[in-house]
């Protein structure tokens, strides 16, 4: 089944600098047609990714990228923005948009700021036109989506970077914290045909797609997070959201087609996953090409232990462990890993060497007329090491218990 749709298989691809971001990224996107992508009678929303609440680069939507993008839109006629933020039960997304500086840009252009996951905000039954690969399965009582996203155009907002479950996370994989809710953590097992079932999703409620990806700073190694950052200097546009993270795939050095989202939805004609394929514009073709920044997926010790659960000799114990009550072990164990050991003794040093760069300079000057100049690095908190110890705690109960009932099992069987 063929998607055909306004810039399906075109990619737009820039070197930018700090000087010309914000112009760079108007341009960018009038290079990927986004006129053609986007009706202009229909409200448009920004879909800002959070990965942390605290800034690191790479990471989160950069506060210029989210600045480019407002800029450009309403050059372009656009006038009917919306932020749209999601939850994730380790990520505070209202420290999250202060610490990433997104709140001030939003304040600044007196853009609508709609956090999903908030009482206000409706959640309704949606029912595909075609079968799921995924979805149906894991969650047989019905997938619920945000209303505010039915009959919206919107913008994804990632950058480029490598992930823990994906190989890279791009525009297909921003859809997931909007579109699922909190227990969007059971998907983990089959992520890449999730990923899949949620860009058919968005083509059937979103009556315009598009997407923009920052790699000013670009990030590899176990992604989201924990990454190594890199200077890249590079935008990415296009409507067509196959397309785009096949192309951010092959810059960072993989080959998009044995990245299994890529190419599942490559061959069921929801877009262009093959580079061969794939119309570049505003960079030479061949230099686009010719990049290999030689990343690597790496895991953290936090996601080792999650795919222990999703696809090794933990298996069995899935269901417990992440979902019955004893589910939060997993958050506190993510929070102690990556805010109580890893930031502070690893990532803090990066952060402050990142911001003597060109990007980081321009980051610790955002917002500061209003008094947001630098950035917030926090230390090792209390609060977290106790919620953290607790978690761990609630862990080694849960394993014991586990164990427990599959002895139980064995025996009876």
């Amino acid at each position: 089944m063929t998607k055909d749709f306004p810039g399906r298989g075109k990619v737009a691809v820039l070197k930018t600098s700090p000087e010309t971001v914000l112009k760079d990224y108007s341009r960018l996107m009038d290079l990927a047609d986004i006129q053609d992508a986007l009706p202009k009678d229909k409200e448009t929303l920004l879909k800002i990714n959070i990965s942390w609440q605290t800034w690191y680069p790479a990471c989160s939507t950069a506060p210029w990228q989210l600045e480019g993008v407002i800029r450009g839109l309403r050059a372009a006629g656009y006038e009917n923005l919306i932020a749209a933020h999601n939850d994730t039960v380790v990520v505070d997304a209202h420290v999250g948009e202060r610490n990433n500086k997104h709140k001030f840009v939003v304040d600044t252009y007196g853009i609508r700021n709609a956090h999903l996951f908030e009482p206000q905000y409706n959640w309704v039954r949606y029912d595909p036109p075609e079968p799921f690969l995924v979805l149906d399965k894991i969650y047989p009582e019905g997938v619920h989506i945000p209303e505010i996203l039915i009959g919206r155009n919107i913008v994804q907002l990632p950058t480029v970077k490598t992930h823990v479950f994906t190989t890279i996370t791009g525009a297909m994989k921003n859809a997931f914290g909007g579109l699922l809710g909190r227990r969007r953590h059971w998907t983990h097992a089959d992520i890449h045909d999730t990923l899949v079932d949620l860009l058919m999703i968005q083509q059937d409620i979103h009556p315009g797609l598009f997407a923009v990806m920052d790699g000013t700073f670009a990030g590899d190694g176990p992604g989201p997070r924990a990454m190594r950052w890199h200077e890249k200097d590079i935008l990415l546009a296009s409507a067509d959201q196959v397309a785009i993270d096949a192309m951010s795939a092959h810059l960072q050095g993989f080959n998009p087609l044995d990245i299994r989202f890529i190419r599942t939805a490559h061959e069921m004609g929801l877009g262009v996953g093959d580079p061969d394929e794939i119309e570049i514009v505003g960079e030479d073709r061949d230099w686009v090409m010719a990049q290999d920044w030689d990343f690597v997926q790496e895991d953290t010790f936090a996601s080792r232990g999650q795919k222990l659960i999703y696809h090794g000799p933990l298996k069995p114990m899935e269901g417990l462990l992440l979902r019955s009550p004893v589910v939060p072990w997993s958050y506190f164990a993510s929070n102690f890993y990556h805010n109580v050991y890893w930031y502070p003794f690893v990532g803090r040093p990066r952060v402050e060497r990142a911001l003597e760069t060109k990007w980081g300079r321009l980051f610790c000057e955002y917002g500061a007329e209003a008094g947001l100049r630098g950035a917030v690095m926090p230390g090792m908190q209390r609060e977290t090491v106790a919620a953290a110890a607790a978690g761990l705690t609630a862990l080694i109960g849960a394993l014991g218990v586990g164990a427990w009932l599959l002895q139980r099992r064995e025996r009876k069987a």
